[in-house]
């Protein structure tokens, strides 16, 4: 009976070494030494959305401040565009974008409606996204047209 029950117990031990190593290797690949591949996190946009308008992003807005703004690694960040000219480069944080560069935005005298680049280079990346320039508006008031608000149409 003695042989036996050692003859068990080297039995149960033995298929529960063989069943734990086959459970551990069923349960998943084990850890991988390697560092993760890492990812260059960057963007370029023109203008940041607001509470109260949020269809600014990549849209040029007339008669009003524009901003390109960009998230990149690395020195002398620079905007180019064909349709705009920057200055004022300012480092970040900026509320409402995760981005570590902004300038100023300025329309080239001349440029129709339309869609164009703007493009970020730094630290040897680059990141490009399209933004859209709205028609412009009526720049002199036909002669005779009615002047809301000034009181020559009431009777």
């Amino acid at each position: 009976m003695r042989k036996t029950v050692v003859f068990v117990a080297a039995a149960v031990i033995g298929a529960t070494t063989l069943t734990g190593s086959a459970m551990a290797q069923s349960t998943g690949a084990a850890p991988s030494t390697s560092p993760a591949p890492k990812t260059a996190a960057g963007m370029v946009q023109l203008n940041v959305n607001t509470a109260i308008n949020q269809s600014l992003v990549d849209k040029y807005v007339r008669d009003a401040p524009n901003v390109a703004l960009a998230k990149c690694e690395g020195p002398s960040p620079a905007f180019s565009s064909p349709a705009l000219t920057f200055t004022n480069y300012t480092p970040g944080p900026f509320m409402g974008a995760d981005a570590n560069i902004s300038a100023d935005a300025e329309l080239k005298p001349g440029t129709p409606a339309g869609t164009y680049p703007l493009t970020v280079t730094c630290g040897g990346q680059t990141y490009t996204t399209q933004f859209t320039v709205p028609a412009s508006q009526v720049a002199k008031v036909p002669s005779g047209a009615a002047k809301a608000g000034d009181g020559s149409m009431a009777g």
